[in-house]
């Protein structure tokens, strides 16, 4: 993060704008929208600005711009079409302690102003650190088309409300639950709608009620192979309800930066033979924190029920009476295969695919490999990174052929994701040329030959 968002009161103070064209009318507007007395330094004014000024708004001085003139203001924005005059006002601006913006000149900034959605009371800011201003107005356009305009309504009748409500429920938990119900429900709807004929009384029924409106319970979320764009909206909203999240090595890291800021974070591990807590721990985990009133969220790579031991994670609640909800994600297999650009079944070359983990509970391997070694089938190894020399020497000595195509796909979806093709012969060599590293997929069958003709994502295709 190249810059640290923050808003900034400016009602009745000071501030400096030096430039008197079109785009220093732009930034005027925002800083009286914004409740600042302004002083705009310039020879000559833009009709906006002028008619400010002559209606006493704006105070005006008629002049190029020297340093004697900064003053003590509580920002500064340079608007002019002069980069030496901009740099000058920058200079002095930063040698006095003063944020100071330069329109379209990062470098000269300290600070950026970005696109703005405005519903106040609730403001929404986008920015690209200053270097694609246009992209920011993209953005804003679509947001300003998301974000119906009752949600400043919305944001006024939760301001003029939250002293009661923090009177009432004095624990941040709860309070933040109850706001949660609210904000999402039929009164928020009315509110929206400008329908509040009887919004006060319910909103006094609401705080009167005996619910429980924080419980303990746990989330069993997939969050699906890597790439954030695959989550789900279940998903998303959940990772912002809860209260910690337990998380483990197959998460992508970008997938955490999705939940709540304030959740607690607890790492698990899961990297194979070198738990950071073994799957007992967790579960017992889990069922103390819910115990304690908090909502849990377990984070899993890909799908909680292919590979995630989510059974046995639900089962340990179940026996507690834990309340639970599992929310299926994008398994691994599917994400892998289609970014890898190896359709898992083909007519011509597979008309079954079968998912398969490469190690067992207690650590031994020991497939079913006459269901394995089909003709006509996919195999998909989950977890098989470590044993990858043993399980295509498996194969080969179960009856398929040593030229048989196979892949193996390391971070699927994500930015860093690398595919290597090859054969069940050479594919553990090439493995350990490249350092392939777990997360990864080993992918057997014919329709591994397609990878190279139909893959779209592999920005650094390797192996061969």
């Amino acid at each position: 993060m190249d810059y640290f968002p923050i808003f900034m009161k400016l009602q009745g103070e000071a501030c400096l704008l030096v430039g008197g064209g079109e785009v220093a009318v732009r930034k005027a507007r925002l800083l009286r929208e914004a409740g600042a007395r302004l002083t705009v330094i310039a020879p000559e004014l833009a009709p906006e600005l002028a008619a400010w000024v002559k209606a006493g708004e704006v105070e005006h001085i008629a002049a190029p711009f020297h340093p004697d003139m900064l003053g003590c203001p509580r920002l500064v924005i340079a608007a002019t079409q002069l980069r030496e005059v901009n740099r000058q006002v920058a200079d002095c601006a930063k040698a006095a302690g003063i944020p100071v913006n330069v329109v379209d000149d990062p470098e000269l900034s300290g600070f950026i102003t970005p696109a703005i959605i405005d519903r106040s009371p609730m403001v929404i800011a986008v920015s690209t650190g200053g270097k694609v201003p246009v992209l920011a107005r993209l953005m804003r356009a679509r947001l300003e088309s998301l974000i119906p305009a009752g949600y400043g309504a919305l944001a006024r009748f939760a301001g003029d409300w939250r002293d009661r409500v923090k009177a009432r429920f004095t624990q941040v938990d709860e309070r933040r639950a109850f706001w949660e119900a609210v904000l999402q429900g039929p009164l928020a709807e009315a509110v929206m709608a400008g329908s509040d004929a009887r919004v006060a009384s319910d909103m006094d029924a609401l705080l009167a009620s005996d619910a429980r409106w924080h419980e303990g319970c746990v989330y069993l979320v997939g969050a699906g192979p890597g790439n954030p764009d695959l989550l789900t909206f279940r998903a998303l909203r959940l990772m912002q309800q809860a209260d910690v999240v337990l998380y483990d090595k197959l998460v992508a890291p970008e997938l955490l930066e999705l939940v709540r800021r304030d959740a607690e974070r607890i790492y698990v591990g899961k990297a194979r033979a070198d738990h950071a807590l073994p799957q007992d721990d967790i579960n017992s985990l889990m069922v103390r924190l819910a115990k304690e009133g908090r909502r849990v969220l377990r984070l899993k790579g890909g799908d909680p029920f292919t590979f995630g031991r989510g059974g046995e994670e639900i089962d340990s609640l179940a026996e507690e009476g834990i309340p639970f909800e599992v929310v299926p994600g994008i398994t691994s297999a599917s994400g892998a295969a289609a970014y890898a650009g190896i359709p898992l079944t083909h007519r011509d070359y597979a008309q079954s695919v079968v998912f398969v983990t490469g190690h067992m509970k207690d650590g031994s391997f020991n497939l079913d490999w006459p269901a394995l070694t089909r003709e006509q089938q996919t195999v998909v190894v989950y977890m098989g990174l470590s044993s990858i020399a043993g399980l295509c020497e498996g194969f080969i000595l179960h009856g398929k052929a040593a030229t048989t195509p196979a892949a193996i796909v390391e971070w699927a979806t994500t930015a860093r994701q690398r595919t290597l093709t090859g054969t069940l012969a050479d594919l553990p060599a090439l493995a350990q040329e490249h350092g392939i590293q777990s997360p990864a997929l080993i992918i057997v069958g014919e329709v591994v030959q397609l990878a190279d003709r139909l893959a779209w994502y592999r920005r650094k295709p390797v192996g061969g």
